[in-house]
This record gives structure tokens, sequence and C-alpha cells, in this order.
């Protein structure tokens, strides 16, 4: 079996209703997957499989919609690509000092480099934005609520679907990942 990270795109099914991670669990065991677990309350799974990573897609995101009355897209890694994608963050020492400010926008297909130059013009003199084997990552120096990057960063600006976790949560599903 292999290990798994899913990620969900929005866990908002409307106003005022979100998805319970304890929901999300049963989900996955009623599908057959092994050992699920979350972290925090933003739509991280990790679980263990005998499938591809595009199957686990159609499957996790027709099982999501049946069951919340809503299609939300899924983005799967294996435990060795997610491994990958810790190693790869491009801002350690801002990762190191303000890890809520870094984060990576994991997509499901690899980013092209026009798009990377198109969202440049959004990125404020104290901010940084690098694509790392197909994924975007960006570091917000000020408040990230105010970032041009952050609204720049829809399905269409950046080239398809992925989704954004911080570095906190990506060091974390690492661990989990790594059995620690």
């Amino acid at each position: 079996m292999t290990t798994y990270v899913a990620l969900l795109y929005s866990i908002v099914l409307g106003p005022g209703r979100r998805v319970v991670m304890s929901g999300l669990r049963d989900m996955a065991s009623d599908l057959g997957l092994t050992n699920p677990r979350t972290l925090v309350a933003t739509g991280n799974l990790v679980f263990e499989a005998d499938s591809s990573v595009p199957e686990l897609e159609r499957l996790l995101e027709a099982s999501f919609a049946q069951q919340f009355g809503k299609h939300v897209d899924i983005i799967v890694r294996d435990a060795a690509g997610w491994r990958k994608l810790v190693a790869a963050n491009p801002f350690p020492d801002e990762a190191e000092c303000e890890p809520d400010q870094v984060a990576v926008r994991v997509m499901r297909e690899p980013v092209a480099p026009d798009v990377i130059e198109r969202l440049r013009s959004y990125v404020a003199p104290d901010e940084k934005l690098a694509a790392v084997d197909g994924d975007i990552w960006f570091y917000f120096s000020r408040s990230v609520g105010t970032s041009r990057l952050l609204g720049a960063l829809t399905p269409k600006r950046s080239g398809g679907v992925g989704t954004s976790r911080n570095w906190n949560t990506v060091r974390r599903l690492g661990e989990m990942v790594a059995g620690r």
C-alpha cells in the first residue's frame, strides 16, 4: 500500500456550512481507503491505498459530491511526491521565521512558465514567487489579506486546478507521511 495526501480545494458547502473532518474520514473509510486521518479543519486527508493518483482523485471527488452535495476539486499526491514537495521549498529562511507567510499552490497539472510570468505583475516588492516542480510557491512578507498575489491565484490565472497550503500545514503533512 502507498500513503497519499489529499487536499480539498474548499470545504465550504454554502453559507455557514463546512465539512467536518470526521465526515471526511468516514467518507474515506467507506471508499475502502486505509487509515484515513486528517490535519486541521481545512480539508487535508492522509490515507493508504493501492490505486493511482488519477483514480483516487476521481473516486474522492465523485464520493465527495455524492455525500456532501457539492463538487470540490481534490488534489492527491503520494508520500514520495509530498516529501519531494516539502524538500523543494524555495524560501527556507522565510519559512523558518514566518511559516504562515510561506505557502504553495499544489497544482494538479504542472504550471506553465508563462503563468508564473503573468503572476509576477501581482507580486509586491516585499513578496516572492517561484515555480518548483510544477507547483507555485509564494511568500507574503506583509498581511496576506492585502496581497494582490493572493487574489490572482485563481484557477484561471494560476493555470488550472490547484489548492494552497501554508508552510505549517505542508510541513505537518510531511511529518504525517513520514510516520512521525
